[in-house]
């Protein structure tokens, strides 16, 4: 049967891998992002099975909204991954200014309890499913990474806890590994000056050697665990 499902940061990346996966596989999907092009693209593509608003991930009134427009476009909904990110500031704990971490927080933990809150009455109907996407530097320090790392390690708790109190919905938070994405770009542009060396240096060097997973590969994972995820993952890390 076909199954309904949110995606956030659907533009590009693992996000935009996710919602092709589901489509190609006859769900539907209500699109999330901030760039409206990509997402009108895959409307365009798959007419029948998309809907997409754009929306600022620290507008907190948005998934109330997002929700709304999956049940009156589908029906119903059954799936919610929640995979949209930020990475900076990445600054070292002595350096940090408290105002850009909140911002961040705002983004990629905030963000994320607005969509599952709002998601959950739904998700309690159709016993389905909250994806979201973390990090390895959720459960690993890197040097001027704690914003982030941190913001991620809160994130994985949240699901934990949703698993605690949601036993309906299955709750799962995926470490894609290193993708080739934007993010993967930004960190070897702007890294070099602030991270550990060797850290940098093990990045640049994926990068350079065509290593970095293709978003397709966890963007495959991600999608079949928005729809099949078994409850016995909820409240999980996976890598």
């Amino acid at each position: 049967m076909s199954k309904v499902v949110i995606v956030t940061g659907a533009s590009r990346g693992i996000g935009l891998a996710v919602a092709r996966h589901l489509l190609t596989h006859s769900h539907n999907v209500v699109l999330v992002a901030r760039s409206e092009a990509p997402l009108a693209a895959l409307k365009a593509e798959f007419p029948q099975q998309v809907a997409f608003t754009t929306a600022d991930a620290s507008d907190y009134s948005a998934p109330p909204r997002i929700v709304d427009l999956a049940v009156a476009t589908f029906g119903r909904l059954d799936g919610l991954v929640i995979n949209h990110g930020m990475l900076a500031p990445m600054t070292r704990l002595a350096d940090a200014n408290i105002d850009d971490w909140k911002k961040l927080y705002d983004i990629n933990l905030f963000s994320a309890l607005a969509f599952a809150k709002a998601a959950i009455p739904q998700l309690r109907e159709t016993k389905g499913r909250i994806v979201l996407t973390s990090s390895g530097a959720s459960l690993k320090g890197y040097t001027s990474w704690g914003a982030y790392g941190s913001s991620k390690a809160a994130a994985n708790s949240l699901i934990q806890h949703l698993a605690a109190e949601e036993p309906l919905i299955t709750s799962v938070a995926i470490g894609p590994g290193r993708v080739d994405t934007d993010m993967q770009a930004e960190i070897r542009s702007t890294g070099g000056t602030v991270m550990d060396p060797k850290d940098y240096n093990g990045f640049v060097s994926a990068h350079e050697e065509g290593i970095l997973n293709p978003p397709e590969k966890p963007g495959e994972v991600i999608a079949k665990l928005s729809v099949d995820g078994q409850s016995d993952v909820s409240g999980k890390y996976f890598k």
